[in-house]
């Protein structure tokens, strides 16, 4: 028998491969998409309390960062927490979160899952969209530290004191304006970033005709700075006075929403004329892909 023979048919040990799909927009059809993203990018220190489906009476509250940076873990008080910045991740953000959460569900006190679950082949129902209440959206509460990490009068300890400690000095002063719209202090500079839920040439268009009107902007001492891409979303990105507090920048960020939901709306009627379509060119030069 020759070799070509010998190595037909299937080998009987082989694993049959699974496709591993990139999803570009994990958390599109959740009405807290915005603020997934915001917290998985870039707010510092920040819970929410999710809204499960089926099972109000189980309560998961989901954190920026974790201790060292964990996919999820139960507090010695029974308190479950999932993590959205970890260390790794598979093609979609999506299936590892829902996957920790299952796990945190079956967990105890003092069990810590530290990487998610991003190699296991895909399975249905354990994507947020199947575990979590659709229309719901996330109460997000901001802190100063990651105090929260830990039951009320307790001290940390060993690797989660150092790792706690780590996190505190890595804070940025950050204050949220609106849904998806959070207020940051980098250093000697202050800037607004806003996650909108709009499709992202859409949002394009509608930034470009306010960019012709001259109605862009937040006001004196304040610029577009340009957008980046996160998780399938344009995320808008202005540039503020950093001598100006947070709360001076509510109104006008208000205005401002106010303005680009009016734009969003009149594309369906009114396509770009030549000016904005020149401010449109301009504004895609001035992005960026986070992932």
């Amino acid at each position: 028998m020759g070799k070509g023979a010998r190595k037909k048919g299937p080998k009987k040990d082989r694993k049959p491969k699974v496709r591993d799909v990139f999803v570009a927009r994990p958390f599109e059809g959740l009405a807290a998409e915005p603020e997934l993203i915001a917290l998985r990018e870039f707010v510092p220190s920040a819970t929410a309390r999710l809204t499960l489906a089926g099972d109000a009476e189980r309560k998961v509250t989901l954190g920026t960062v974790l201790p060292m940076a964990a996919a999820a873990f139960v507090r010695s008080d029974g308190e479950v927490f999932v993590g959205m910045q970890v260390q790794t991740r598979s093609s979609d953000i999506s299936r590892d979160l829902g996957r920790a959460l299952r796990w945190a569900l079956d967990a105890k006190p003092g069990d810590v899952l530290s990487v998610p679950d991003t190699t296991s082949p895909p399975e249905e129902g354990e994507r947020l969209q199947d575990l979590l209440v659709h229309d719901a959206e996330l109460d997000v509460n901001l802190h100063e530290d990651f105090s929260w990490w830990l039951p009320e009068d307790t001290e940390a300890s060993g690797d989660v004191a150092m790792s706690l400690e780590r996190a505190n000095a890595a804070i940025m002063p950050t204050e949220r304006l609106s849904t998806g719209a959070y207020w940051v202090l980098a250093g000697e500079k202050a800037h607004l970033r806003w996650v909108w839920p709009a499709e992202e040439n859409r949002l394009l268009q509608a930034l470009a005709r306010l960019s012709a009107a001259g109605e862009l902007g937040l006001g004196d001492e304040s610029r577009y700075a340009g957008s980046f891409r996160a998780h399938g979303l344009l995320v808008p990105v202005w540039d503020l006075d950093p001598e100006a507090h947070a709360r001076e920048w509510a109104e006008p960020a208000k205005e401002l929403g106010t303005r680009l939901r009016t734009a969003l709306d009149s594309l369906d009627d009114e396509p770009l004329n030549a000016a904005e379509r020149r401010s449109r060119d301009g504004l895609i030069g001035r992005q960026l892909t986070l992932r």
